[in-house]
């Protein structure tokens, strides 16, 4: 996601980007410092079975602290990179903003389920949700929908509804001061409201007659767009258009042009549950939209997938576009964004500059101010089945040539060393233990040797089969090793304590059992218990299991090394 959002600033260059809710995935449900967040009794019940055994742990585990946290982790997404695009506006724009003052039903809850605290804790950090945002010459009107749908409720609270009908009967005066406002900086002497200094009595001062910056109901208007988290009202089966991931139209039956209704697949469901609600009530809609006022497009959120309807004429047949999810892991493959592009040139009064059409018979049309796009991020699901494919292939190529390496006698892969620094051919001259005896460059080397062996005996005694290891005899043995009458033994206690060696001295006898000079040799050689045998020839399960860990483990860490340089400056 964090890429993405680079990627979108670097590439498009956005003046604004709002967010329609669900910023958090359980704002809801995580504790705040101050207040009660615990569900009302009535509440008790109605969480879906699978949550009831986590509410007390999610009381314990998920509070003030984790809510921080996820609100740093936010910024580092959305507010650190922002500038990366720059920090000058382009033309007619008063500055860059990000606006993500709009909560969901996973910030807050829905309905008669919120809870004070969570709502305020959300509010002191992104600001109120009710707003009025002139931006590009059209007034965006964002409304804390979750909160309105308390209302009519079996247990209304009038704490969670006061602030957003309050906002809902002062919202077109507070657009037409908005869109003067705004006027009056374009022309380049901003309007400020300013009390006349005397002094009244307060018993006869006229709070009717205060000095406001709304022009009235004749000032001239500014196309408005509404922004919710929760859709509008609609039919059920309204069909969502081509694009939705979900499910596509259903094909229409021959001859028929427009799409099949109802088209329930198709269709965002008209249905709630704990915590949310797909649509908002019929009365609701129709009251926003007509407290509003000259509302032509909608944006909301909340299905995660991308729809796309005209509404009836109780809602003013506004356009209205549900926005995909930005994270993948919402239920679609493939998330997105919506990209929005206006323009609408105006005069010193806010009047369209546009060129229409004119003449004998030609009916006045609203001009089109602006255009959307939806804008798909890459399948992050599918780019981790690609690297679930990847490391299969990876992993079989490994265990294939880790069969091949003692099939074919190919030259492994892992080192055979038995200690760190330790080359495979690291052997003393002689052996000095038991271990040594079997310790073998190679099997070629050990066949040379056993040849050179042979040779030797035959030519020198035939009737002896170890001719070629027989020791000397002791006055020899004295005689080359001891002077006369120096530290050597006498030849009565000559005893041959240590190994006959020096006649083959270089190379490796045969380790043949059925030899009992060999035998013995063993035997008498350093006789050591519970001695690993380190040097102990592998069998071809052993070479092909090294050969398997040893190169995963390889392969493994420098993966892992690229992947998170990727991850970070990729």
């Amino acid at each position: 996601m964090k890429r993405s959002y680079i990627s979108l600033q670097k590439m498009l260059h956005p003046d604004t980007v709002f967010f329609l809710g669900d910023l958090f995935d359980g704002g809801r449900e995580w504790k705040t410092a101050h207040g009660n967040t615990n569900d009302p009794s009535w509440a008790n019940g109605q969480r879906p079975s699978y949550e009831q055994g986590f509410v007390e742990t999610w009381g314990k585990r998920y509070g003030e602290d984790f809510w921080l946290h996820e609100y740093d982790r936010f910024g580092k997404i959305f507010y650190d990179f922002w500038n990366l695009a720059g920090s000058k506006a382009g033309a007619w724009q008063r500055g860059r903003k990000v606006i993500s003052t709009l909560p969901g039903n996973h910030d807050l809850g829905f309905g008669d389920k919120i809870k004070l605290p969570i709502r305020n804790r959300f509010e002191t950090y992104f600001g109120e949700g009710n707003r009025v945002d002139v931006i590009g010459n059209h007034t965006f009107v964002s409304i804390d929908s979750v909160s309105l749908s308390a209302s009519g409720s079996e247990h209304e609270d009038k704490e969670i509804t006061k602030p957003v009908e309050d906002f809902l009967d002062k919202v077109q005066s507070m657009k037409r001061k908005a869109v003067a406002r705004e006027l009056s900086i374009i022309a380049g002497d901003e309007k400020v409201l300013q009390y006349p200094h005397k002094v009244e009595d307060l018993a006869k001062v006229d709070f009717k007659n205060r000095p406001t910056l709304d022009p009235g109901p004749d000032a001239p208007e500014l196309p408005t767009i509404l922004l919710t988290h929760v859709p509008l009202y609609r039919e059920p089966g309204t069909p969502c258009g081509p694009k939705r991931e979900h499910w596509p139209p259903e094909t229409p039956p021959k001859g028929q042009l427009g799409p099949v209704i109802p088209d329930h697949r198709n269709a965002i469901s008209i249905s709630k549950g704990y915590q949310y609600q797909n649509v908002l009530s019929e009365l609701d809609s129709i009251k926003v939209i007509k407290s509003i006022g000259n509302v032509g497009h909608v944006f909301s959120g909340d299905d995660h997938d991308y729809c796309e309807i005209i509404h009836s004429d109780a809602k003013n047949n506004a356009r209205e576009i549900t926005v995909k999810s930005t994270s993948w892991a919402m239920g679609v493959r493939k998330p997105g964004f919506l990209m929005l592009s206006m323009w609408n040139p105006v005069d010193a009064f806010g009047g369209p500059l546009h060129s229409t059409p004119s003449g004998h018979g030609h009916t006045p049309t609203g001009a089109v101010t602006m255009e959307s796009r939806l804008c798909l991020l890459p399948d992050q699901l599918g780019i981790f089945m690609r690297y679930g494919l990847l490391i299969g292939l990876t992993v079989l190529a490994i265990v294939i040539r880790a069969i091949l390496t003692p099939i074919l006698h190919l030259e492994p892969f892992s080192s055979t060393a038995s200690s760190p620094g330790e080359k495979e051919t690291d052997f003393p001259l002689l052996p000095t233990t038991k271990q040594d005896l079997r310790r073998s460059p190679s099997t070629t080397e050990m066949a040379q040797h056993r040849a050179s062996i042979s040779n030797s005996s035959t030519s020198s005694t035939h009737s002896n089969p170890t001719a070629g290891l027989a020791p000397r005899s002791s006055a020899a043995r004295t005689r080359s090793v001891s002077p006369a009458k120096g530290y050597g033994l006498p030849a009565s206690q000559v005893r041959f304590a240590t190994p006959p060696l020096m006649n083959g001295a270089g190379s490796y006898p045969s380790l043949d059992k059925s030899n009992g000079s060999s035998t013995r040799y063993l035997e008498d050689f350093g006789k050591r218990k519970n001695e690993p045998a380190a040097g102990k020839q592998r069998t071809p399960l052993g070479i092909m299991w090294r050969e398997v860990w040893k190169s995963t483990w390889r392969v493994t860490w420098v993966a892992v090394l690229v992947y998170l340089y990727l991850a970070r400056y990729g």
